[in-house]
């Protein structure tokens, strides 16, 4: 599929990025593919089969860096794993809080590739936007990603890795002794295990990039957060955002199954040709027609729609109820999440007054269709909406690694 906008032509990279050191990386496997890895490194069958399940509770479950500390395999496999395979992290180049709660973290890839995450703190929720993509190809007007270059998609271990790390960070994996096999005596003095309740809720692919052209790691990843045996995130609690490729919506309700957001932000193929470069390929129509045909929406699992507010842009009475009219036109299961534009350095627009963004939303409130205001978070430190954007283009290479060497050494 032709990606439209800018693009540097780069070698997809493999879902397994090779180490210096010779060792796997078993961060964004799944059961099967860790059991192929034991088998390649020549562990019988079935014991690769039986280690697998064991490393992917650990890994996913658990949290566990450190086969070490993995009470249920013996000690000589522990070492055997450890000569052969790490458990790895995205390196953490800069963190920063918000006045409002919200945490942003600027990660770092092994092949030095630089991308953002972003967790909003709320009272009965907790929610990770996770990035897709180092950079994106849809240029966006309002969107600061949107400014930059697409440099290569993630991997399902990059993508899961902004999960483990948000829990990491959060303090969320259970705790206590799980010894259940005979390879070794269970620690009696250790606590016993329990799993402690949760402040990361709810996932949403809002971060960098456009999602659905980095489909197949996308799914991969996500079918390990909705595990079960892992992360078991449920799926009502995902929700994918797309620009709008309309080819691979259908492909996503039936390989993913998880909640659909859609970047509409325009109700006339002129404004959105202009502010959303993709509708030029798949008009407004072609998009909502795509959404009426989602398999899995329906009334308890509505379609998004996000929209961001831009003064004299989209937010007129008339476009309120031009959108009142196309929901109602395709018999759209949705609701509106208005969306305050967010400023950025250079960016060419302006956000919609207070009251104009609640005259718009109370038109469609009005018309029995939900259309919330979306309260800013993370502004100050540019991890709103449409802000996201690498720091590396901000500060110098140099600086970045001193400041994260200077964390080092403070935390000893």
């Amino acid at each position: 599929m032709q990606i439209p906008g800018h693009i540097d032509p780069v070698p997809v990279p493999r879902a397994v990025t090779p180490r210096e050191d010779g060792r796997v990386d078993l961060l964004g496997l799944n059961k099967a593919q860790i059991r192929d890895c034991l088998e390649e490194a020549d562990l019988d069958a079935k014991q690769a089969k039986l280690r697998s399940k064991q490393l992917f509770h650990w890994l996913y479950h658990r949290g566990e860096t450190d086969f070490e500390r993995m009470t249920d395999l013996a000690k000589p496999m522990r070492g055997w794993m450890t000569e052969r395979f790490i458990v790895g992290r995205p390196q953490v180049v800069e963190a920063q809080v918000s006045t409002d709660g919200t945490r942003k973290w600027l990660l770092r890839s092994d092949d030095g590739q630089d991308y953002e995450m972003v967790f909003i703190p709320d009272a009965d929720r907790g929610t990770l936007c996770v990035s897709s993509q180092v950079g994106c190809t849809l240029n966006c007007r309002f969107c600061h990603t949107g400014t930059m270059r697409l440099v290569r998609n993630l991997t399902p271990g990059e993508i899961v890795g902004q999960v483990m790390l948000a829990r990491d960070a959060l303090g969320e994996w259970p705790k206590g002794n799980m010894a259940a096999s005979n390879d070794e005596e269970e620690d009696d003095d250790a606590p016993q295990y329990q799993a402690d309740g949760r402040m990361l809720t709810n996932i949403v692919m809002m971060g960098m990039g456009e999602p659905l052209y980095n489909f197949e790691h996308v799914r991969d990843a996500l079918k390990i957060v909705m595990d079960g045996d892992g992360l078991s995130l449920s799926r009502r609690r995902i929700t994918l955002s797309t620009s709008g490729v309309v080819p691979m919506m259908a492909r996503a309700a039936r390989e993913i199954g998880v909640n659909l957001a859609v970047s509409l932000h325009a109700v006339t193929n002129e404004i959105r040709d202009e502010i959303v470069p993709i509708n030029r390929k798949y008009g407004i129509e072609e998009l909502l027609q795509a959404c009426a045909d989602y398999p899995r929406a329906s009334n308890a699992r509505r379609i998004t729609f996000e929209y961001v507010m831009l003064k004299d842009k989209n937010d007129s009475d008339a476009d309120a109820r031009e959108l009142i009219r196309l929901i109602k036109h395709y018999k759209l299961p949705a609701k509106v999440n208005l969306i305050p534009f967010n400023p950025w350095p250079g960016a060419m627009y302006e956000c919609s007054s207070p009251e104009r963004i609640r005259t718009f939303s109370n038109i469609i409130f009005k018309a029995g269709i939900s259309a919330p205001i979306r309260t800013p978070r993370g502004r100050d430190i540019m991890a709103a909406c449409g802000q996201l954007k690498s720091a590396s283009e901000k500060k110098s290479r140099a600086e970045l690694d001193r400041l994260a060497e200077e964390k080092q050494a403070a935390l000893g």
